[in-house]
């Protein structure tokens, strides 16, 4: 993909996501390896409904600034994806209701959300979260350095959720998954709903090539 066309895909997936509520106001930041192996960086304070192409936050191979506006504040999320997981093609940050609620509630900080669906398992895997940190701390970024690329996907204690996916439309599925089970996991809870057993689960890793024991 031209640079061009990942700038628009990228603007245009922020976009959707802000539409339909997955993120509001100026939260959330985005992310794009591009051909040359630099980054393409939603800039700090702007919302997902209204980026602009051009004004992308442009990183060079080295990971120097080069173009457009100042990058957002958690960069160092980012590049701990991008220097820990090869396959990280880009990463997705949101501050989505149902997924910081859940975060807010009791929950094994080794698996966050419930296997309730086969789509969570397989864009997934397991969810780590992390404890609060304050918005822009480099501590977030040493959180996921520390997990040694193991982890896909984290969600952020009362903050919200981070995912690294192949390309920028799996990161912005996945989280999407990530946001749906969580608000099936509050729509269920207490209700002795029957998710996914360990049989089902491995079923899945074993024909999909899943990590999930990690």
């Amino acid at each position: 993909m031209s640079e061009t066309a990942l700038r628009e895909q990228l603007c245009m997936l922020a976009k959707s996501l802000f539409d339909r509520g997955l993120t509001h106001g100026s939260t959330g930041n985005i992310s794009a390896r591009t051909e040359d192996g630099g980054l393409l960086v939603s800039p700090t304070g702007t919302s997902f409904g209204r980026l602009d192409p051009g004004r992308l936050a442009r990183f060079d191979s080295a990971g120097q600034h080069v173009g457009g506006d100042k990058p957002t504040k958690e960069m160092a999320l980012h590049t701990a994806f991008y220097d820990t997981r090869g396959t990280a093609g880009a990463v997705v940050h949101l501050h989505s209701c149902h997924s910081v609620a859940l975060s807010m509630l009791e929950a094994d900080e080794d698996d966050f959300l419930p296997p309730l669906t086969p789509y969570g398992v397989m864009q997934l895997g397991r969810v780590k979260l992390l404890p609060f940190f304050l918005p822009g701390d480099p501590a977030m970024g040493e959180a996921v350095r520390g997990l040694a690329g193991k982890r896909s996907a984290v969600m952020l204690a009362n903050h919200g959720p981070v995912v690294a996916g192949k390309d920028v439309e799996a990161a912005c599925n996945a989280i999407e998954e990530l946001e749906a089970t969580a608000k099936l996991a509050l729509m269920t809870r207490g209700m002795g709903a029957r998710g996914l057993d360990d049989g089902q689960v491995q079923a899945l890793v074993s024909k999909f090539d899943l990590e999930w024991d990690a």
